[in-house]
């Protein structure tokens, strides 16, 4: 990811992706967890908030505490490139919790009617 704008159109559009299906498996699936569906959806949002918090951080120092202002640029896009990296991880972890979750509210025989869709073509 590139900047800060870059972070948060992913975060954004990927949650919202994964909270649109879990939603449709909410109301169209007989037998799912709904419990467990919501709380995953939590985890989703949970996940989009604090990345879009993180990535309003800001680079600490100044221009005159370094010794050039090559210096200064070089350890500003350390420091971005570094964080930005943290919060991609750190969602992509939560969005793979959530997804364990949702996944686990699922119904067995639900699951094996999408592997044998999926199998056919």
């Amino acid at each position: 990811m590139a900047n800060k704008r870059e972070i948060k159109k992913y975060v954004n559009a990927l949650g919202a992706s994964i909270c649109e299906s879990m939603m449709s498996a909410y109301y169209n699936i007989k037998g799912v967890n709904k419990d467990a569906i919501e709380q995953a959806m939590g985890k989703v949002l949970g996940a989009i908030g604090a990345a879009k918090a993180h990535a309003n951080l800001f680079f600490d120092k100044k221009e005159k505490d370094f010794a050039d202002k090559k210096e200064y640029l070089a350890e500003k896009r350390a420091f971005f490139k570094a964080l930005f990296a943290k919060i991609v991880n750190d969602y992509n972890e939560e969005i793979d919790a959530a997804m364990k979750q949702f996944n686990a509210a699922i119904p067995a025989e639900i699951k094996q009617q999408n592997k044998a869709s999926v199998a056919e073509k």
